[in-house]
């Protein structure tokens, strides 16, 4: 009966784990960010052009969607898509925590 009680609890850690998703890592995601700054800007708050968007303060949930969006092809950009193309998923994650975790200029003209 124990060895059966054993058997349960791992079965449950595992899918416990099974289930639980990665968070995104700010600190990776600032070294990935390198090629994202000619474009958006080092800080990801200065684009080079008005049609690029600001990055920082922007949530992380709508970051790492437009980048899934970006490399499925559901979103369509000639710059972006490309980009997309080379990323993970984890490096989603991290790309979108490290500009949601910086200060976004809130005096954006619409």
């Amino acid at each position: 009966m124990n060895k059966l009680w054993i058997a349960m609890i791992a079965a449950a850690g595992l899918a416990v784990a099974g289930n639980a998703v990665a968070a995104g890592d700010a600190a990776k995601g600032k070294e990935k960010a390198a090629v994202c700054s000619a474009c958006h800007g080092a800080d990801g708050n200065t684009p080079l052009s008005p049609e690029y968007p600001r990055l920082a303060g922007q949530p992380d949930d709508y970051l790492e969607k437009a980048l899934r969006d970006y490399k499925s092809g559901k979103r369509k950009n000639p710059l972006m898509g490309p980009q997309a193309q080379n990323l993970s998923k984890q490096d989603m994650k991290d790309l979108a925590a490290y500009f949601s975790s910086l200060g976004g200029d809130l005096k954006v003209k619409y």
